[in-house]
Parts: C-alpha cells; sequence; structure tokens
C-alpha cells in the first residue's frame, strides 16, 4: 500500500522529534496547583431539550485565569443513591459539543455524559482574552511569544478537562471509580490531556490525536489544514527561522507525547495510517511513551475521516464500566 508516513514496524518505535522543555514535570504541576485553587463554582440550567429518561443540563464551570467553560450534561433517570459510570467527550479542532440526541445512547444505556466546548471555539466557552465569541485562529500558537509559557492557551485548555473530570467524579450520582473519554482529533488529544491530568480517568478512547510531535508535522511539511498557524507564525514572526528550536521547545510544553507518560487509564486508541492532517507517526510517538494497559486500531487505508466501526468499538469499551 502507499505510505505518507514511516513503515508501520517503524512507527511502532518512533519515540518522536519535538523537543521537550527542561522543566515540563515542574510547569505542570505548577498548572495543576493552580487547577487546586480554582473552584468550579458549576451552575446546571434544564436545557431546553429533554428526552424520556434522561435529564439534559447546560452546565457552566469555571476553568484557570476565571473562564466560564460550557459542557453539555446529560443524567440518567436512577434511583437514589445510586452511583453511576461517566463519559466525558471532546470535539475536533474549531467544532463545538455537537447535539443532544448525539449522547442519548450512552445516557439511556446507564452513563452520565459530560460534552464540554473548548474555549473560543464553535460553542459556548469562553475564551478570556478579551473578547466575546469565537477566537479560534491561532490557538496552537497563542502565547508561543509570551516570556511566560504558562501564556499558551492549550495549557488552559487542557487544564480544562481535568477540571471537567473532577466535576463529574464529585457528582452524588457518579461513581468516580468508572468515568471514561473519548473523542477525534482535537477531541483525541484532548482525551490524552484528560487523562494525564487526572489519573483517576479509568478509560480513554482517543482517535487520531491533534497536538502531537509538532517538529514532526513540520518537517513533513504538512503545517497545513489543523496546523497551517505553525507556518502563518513562521512566516510573520521569524521568517528566517532564527528561533526555531526555541520555538518548538515552547510548544513542547504542550505537546501530548510528553504528558502521555503520565496517564493511568486504560487506552484504546485508533490510528488511519493515511492521515494526512495528524500524521500517523505524530500519534505513535505519544502512544509509544504511555506506559498504562494499552490497545491500539489501526486501519490502513483510511486518513483523517470517520473510521468504519469506531463509534461501536468505544461504545462496547466504555461498557465494560456498566
Amino acid at each position: 500500500m502507499p505510505l505518507i508516513d514511516k513503515p508501520l514496524e517503524e512507527l511502532k518505535t518512533y519515540q518522536g522529534t519535538n523537543p521537550k522543555p527542561a522543566d515540563f514535570d515542574a510547569y505542570w504541576e505548577k498548572a495543576l496547583a493552580e487547577l487546586d485553587k480554582t473552584a468550579p463554582n458549576p451552575e446546571y440550567i434544564p436545557a431546553k431539550f429533554q428526552a424520556k429518561g434522561v435529564k439534559c443540563y447546560d452546565t457552566y464551570f469555571t476553568g484557570v485565569n476565571g473562564a466560564r467553560v460550557y459542557a453539555k450534561c446529560l443524567i440518567p433517570d436512577h434511583k437514589e443513591g445510586e452511583k453511576l459510570p461517566a463519559v466525558l467527550h471532546f470535539h475536533g479542532y474549531s467544532g463545538a459539543s455537537g447535539g443532544w440526541s448525539d449522547y442519548l445512547g450512552y445516557a439511556l444505556s446507564g452513563f452520565v455524559v459530560y460534552a464540554m466546548d473548548a474555549r473560543g471555539q464553535g460553542g459556548k466557552s469562553e475564551d478570556v482574552g478579551g473578547v466575546c465569541g469565537n477566537t479560534l485562529h491561532g490557538h496552537i500558537i497563542r502565547g508561543l511569544e509570551n516570556d511566560d509559557p504558562q501564556k499558551l492557551l492549550f495549557r488552559d485548555i487542557f487544564l480544562d478537562t481535568a477540571q471537567l473530570a473532577r466535576l463529574a467524579m464529585d457528582m452524588d450520582c457518579v461513581d468516580e471509580t468508572r468515568v471514561g473519554a473519548f473523542g477525534g482529533s482535537q477531541g483525541g488529544a484532548l482525551t490524552i490531556a484528560c487523562a494525564s491530568l487526572e489519573p483517576r480517568i479509568k478509560k480513554a478512547a482517543p482517535q487520531y490525536p491533534f497536538l502531537c510531535d509538532y517538529k514532526r508535522v513540520w518537517d513533513m511539511d504538512l503545517d497545513i489544514n489543523a496546523y497551517a498557524e505553525l507556518k502563518e507564525f513562521f512566516r510573520h514572526t521569524d521568517p528566517r527561522h532564527e528561533r526555531e528550536d526555541e520555538w518548538f521547545t515552547k510548544l513542547g510544553y504542550i505537546d501530548l507525547q510528553y504528558l502521555a507518560p503520565r496517564i493511568k487509564a486504560e487506552i484504546k486508541m485508533a490510528t488511519g495510517l493515511m492521515d494526512n492532517v495528524c500524521p500517523p507517526s505524530t500519534q505513535f510517538a505519544a502512544y509509544n511513551k504511555m506506559t498504562c494497559k494499552k490497545s491500539q486500531v489501526i486501519y490502513p487505508d483510511f486518513g483523517h475521516e470517520g473510521l468504519p466501526g469506531w463509534g461501536e468499538i468505544t461504545y462496547e469499551f466504555m461498557a465494560e464500566m456498566l
């Protein structure tokens, strides 16, 4: 078959290209300490959409830097005192949490469901950058020119996933030992971030995760589509690449291959070997660093697109918690 990346046997041992900051672990411990001091102050508002057997809520909680973050919440009818499993869903880059009906299958099976909107993208979550509404363009590079790497926007979005997990686990009706996460592309990235930053996540199913091994994307000349802002950043900020190593090292703080070893959840990950949006090698850079129980589902002829049967595989994987 044709290849757009390394042969599969090489992918299985690939360890990534993007440099790792020397203080990476201290960076994330500081970030988590900030999250620990951030009270979520959740607000549950009955949604206009309701369905038999499920209560639906528009939910808002506070993330780091004071942003109010939105998530859909679906709670199945249950007995008083009953503890239910929960799943968290994360959406793709530029998108939003989707429709309520997208999650009814999980809710009617007995899962509490949360589906989060990433800050400043297509949904209702607040980007506290000083304006209202969509601020999508340039999220990967947002904060890259700040002296303090804690200003990287995806640092805050990653922390939002952990805050959401904590919120779910603190619910009276949720069994904190049975919480899973899933999503595709950016949603796959946020699934890895969530499982990395909240060690109580039990199961995680990332599909072709984004935000891994930025230098590899650059070297493959795939700084297009979802990664196009990398090229734009260099063209405007460092046209002769005089500080290239510095920029990629700073991006290493939000490179999920380096958060992946923290994961304690069981992982089931899907990768299409013809993916020219999130190249397979970038995904393997993260997968190969995971030391948890893990398995990978390979689609040799598929790219960054719908993967036949993956929805059912994900559901069956999560249903083991029922």
